[in-house]
């Protein structure tokens, strides 16, 4: 994790990185007393802080992308519920449990649940059993036995 955060700092921020070195041999180079080593010191800190927050600003951006990303593919599975209503199937499993398929979603759950699971482009997500879901599983249940 930490040399993740490492490799991004150094490919978004290489500029800075150089910046800070080319300064640092212009002090060592210019000034020749303990001042000089006050500076490097305070640019490495500096560097160090810089990089501390960068992280802080890529974990919570990771943070709000993965919830727009899930919020975005429950929209879009509802969606597809509707449109994909008529062609959908019902498989009672053996352990009493349900699963409904279309070209592109697959709902499982278990009678009386209030929550069902979704599998839609390759995510799995939990989704309360709404008025749509339930419309599916009776068309589907409707679909299979005719």
């Amino acid at each position: 994790m930490e040399l993740d955060f490492i490799a991004a700092f150094l490919q978004e921020r290489w500029y800075i990185i150089v910046a800070a070195i080319i300064i640092l041999f212009i002090v060592v180079r210019i000034v020749k007393t303990v001042i000089k080593w006050v500076i490097v010191l305070a640019i490495v800190a500096g560097l160090y802080f810089y990089g501390a927050s960068y992280k802080d600003q890529l974990i919570n951006m990771g943070a709000s992308v993965g919830a727009s990303v899930t919020t975005e593919v429950k929209n879009q599975a509802a969606k597809i519920v509707s449109s994909e209503m008529k062609d959908a199937q019902y498989k009672q499993n053996p352990d009493g449990s349900y699963t409904v398929t279309t070209k592109s979603l697959r709902v499982d759950g278990k009678p009386g649940a209030s929550e069902v699971n979704v599998t839609f482009m390759n995510q799995t997500f939990t989704m309360k059993l709404d008025d749509i879901i339930k419309a599916l599983i009776d068309q589907a249940k409707a679909n299979t036995a005719a």
